[in-house]
């Protein structure tokens, strides 16, 4: 199974990513978690993108498709994999049909999460992480200790600094320019499926699950 989560920053995606994950024994393939580490450790390709991800703008292809690459063919994908953040270009689509059609791949199965704008903000504004595992909390919906401190790991839980509203209506702006008109590029080829975001997390899976279930 080859699926992409498709969607704006801050439907849900890397949730269900992980649920799905669980229940069909694929790995997640985060590309925000890609780049991040690499920014964190500093790599060649980290360095590049550390300045356009932190403006909330989006990283060059060459870079996505060279991260992407090397994660897909790793012995743990062999059963398939869910890729959460890309594409995010009709042109990044096309590379990666042809990354798909390199590596002997079957097409993909794309599910779209739908959240409307104000909620994506709020949602965004309240995110908070820990630095050092990556684990998500909310200060609405799971709100981390008083102490900051995270109960998975005991790193310490911070604001991402793209989580401001000035960053994060500019990768909206983005999303809505570049990235919607994958909608009708996947519609198009087949096997696309739209979710209500706004549904609790346990209903949006349920519905991922039962659609991935019956193909």
């Amino acid at each position: 199974m080859h699926l992409i989560l498709f969607g704006a920053p801050g439907v849900g995606k890397g949730t269900q990513a992980k649920l799905i994950s669980q229940r069909f024994h694929i790995p997640q393939i985060s590309t925000g978690d890609m780049l991040r580490e690499a920014v964190k450790e500093k790599t060649e390709l980290g360095n590049k993108a550390s300045q356009l991800m932190n403006q909330g703008k989006l990283v060059s292809d060459t870079i996505m498709l060279e991260l992407i690459k090397d994660r897909i063919t790793r012995e743990d994908c062999k059963q398939g994999f869910i890729l959460d953040g890309f594409p995010r270009t009709i042109a990044q689509a096309k590379e990666l049909d042809n990354l798909f059609q390199e590596l002997s791949l079957p097409s993909v199965i794309c599910v779209e999460i739908k959240v409307p704008d104000k909620e994506i903000i709020r949602r965004l504004l309240s995110r908070r992480i820990c630095e050092n595992c990556g684990s998500d909390y909310n200060l609405v919906t799971d709100p981390p200790p008083d102490n900051m401190v995270c109960l998975k790991c005991g790193g310490m839980i911070i604001q991402r600094k793209d989580d401001n509203e000035q960053t994060i209506s500019n990768r909206l702006k983005v999303y809505l320019e570049q990235t919607a008109p994958l909608k009708e590029y996947y519609h198009q080829k087949g096997d696309f499926y739209s979710i209500d975001g706004l549904h609790t997390i346990g209903s949006v899976r349920d519905e991922i699950f039962d659609i991935l279930e019956n193909k």
